[in-house]
């Protein structure tokens, strides 16, 4: 079976692991902190708080801005549910805003317009999570300039991007968001099994992350009210443990080292089925914007379904049975029945995502995807689609 997406691990990585099995530490030591180092210098930010996963990165980002109750953070529908669900663990409103029809992320005009339309009823948006969708960084430079001129806090959710270029810059992120998170499941670009990461500027929110890291615990002489001896911790906040072990920072500082190589691969990949399906009926390749170099963790390929004889689960099931597995990157979270019921959420409040959704299909894409796979793919799709 052919799946959407793969992890890619070698003898190297392996030996990484085993190195650190075999060693004094498997949580808290110095592969850890070995990691965070690496991250740093891939990503050109002052500080990383490495965390067991990508939600857990979310999670401590909401807690670190000081989300609470009665603040509104929006985020777009076109999203794992993790990103919008992490506004609510900090007690505080989600709201959407639809997506670009050609970049697939967070619409700028639309955030701004949605911004107005709270001030017009007394209400100020407290943050703006874009999520960098596919491996399509969002339109960054829009987003800061809208954040700074309604003094918004903005987060990327960066899981897709990891080794994208905006505006030629492949240290990006921490440029524009004040906080950047990051995950390293294994469909990702880069692995640590489970694993997640958060990235800022900001000396503060580091702080206040690593401490919920790991149950609100501090031994800072400079925080303890008193000091019993060289065991003395204190706790001045409920945190959680989100700690990340030994062994899988030393997998992710192993895999780190082919990130670059992970990526160019994928634009390959990215490029065959760009040649193969761009001129099929009824297909729509993902399209990127001129100042992106796209990273590819997906590949959305768009069918319209009205125009075949074939609906989106029929095509599931015949892809499936001749041995490719296919999957879908979202249910807008708008329609999921938590949202539609709390929040009053339906169908056709943010059309554009809709729309996509119905449409959109991630199909195989992994640097060890060989090319009679890929060509399998290609020609099984553009099989089913012409036969209508």
């Amino acid at each position: 079976m052919i799946s959407y997406g793969k992890q890619s691990i070698d003898q190297s990585n392996i030996d990484a692991v085993v190195d650190v099995l075999n060693g004094d530490w498997l949580t808290q030591g110095p592969a850890v902190e070995a990691f965070e180092n690496n991250l740093h210098h891939y990503f050109g930010s002052q500080y990383v708080c490495a965390v067991a996963n990508g939600t857990a990165a979310l999670h401590l980002t909401g807690l670190a801005l000081g989300w609470k109750q009665e603040d509104i953070i929006i985020t777009s529908p076109i999203t794992f549910l993790a990103t919008a669900n992490c506004i609510i663990y900090a007690g505080a409103t989600p709201d959407f805003v639809d997506i670009d029809p050609v970049t697939y992320t967070i619409d700028p005009n639309q955030v701004e317009d949605k911004i107005k339309a709270y001030q017009s009823k007394g209400k100020k948006v407290k943050a703006v999570i874009g999520i960098d969708y596919a491996g399509h960084p969002c339109d960054w430079k829009a987003l800061r300039e809208i954040a700074d001129k309604y003094e918004l806090q903005l987060v990327n959710d960066n899981c897709h991007a990891l080794g994208a270029f905006y505006n030629a810059d492949k240290q990006y992120a921490v440029k524009y968001a004040d906080v950047v998170t990051q995950s390293y499941h294994p469909v990702k670009h880069i692995t640590t099994g489970e694993g997640g990461a958060i990235l800022t500027n900001n000396a503060e929110i580091d702080d206040k992350v690593r401490r919920l890291r790991n149950h609100g615990m501090t031994k800072d002489p400079n925080q303890l009210e008193k000091n019993d001896g060289p065991w003395y911790y204190e706790m001045y906040e409920v945190g959680y443990n989100y700690r990340i072990t030994d062994f899988q920072c030393a997998l992710g500082s192993s895999q780190l080292k082919k990130l670059d190589h992970y990526v160019q691969k994928r634009r390959k990949i990215a490029k065959k089925y760009d040649e193969s399906f761009s001129n099929v009926d009824n297909l729509k390749i993902p399209e990127t914007h001129n100042s992106i170099d796209h990273a590819y963790h997906l590949y959305p390929l768009q069918i319209d379904f009205n125009k075949l004889s074939l609906t989106k689960t029929k095509f599931f099931q015949k892809m499936k049975h001749v041995g490719i597995n296919l999957q879908i990157h979202y249910i807008p979270v708008h329609l999921l029945g938590y949202y539609r019921k709390r929040y009053g959420y339906k169908r056709g409040d943010f059309p554009v995502s809709e729309n996509f959704y119905d449409r959109v299909i991630s199909i195989p894409l992994y640097p060890s995807l060989t090319d009679a796979e890929i060509e399998k793919v290609v020609t099984d799709i553009t099989k089913f689609v012409k036969s209508k």
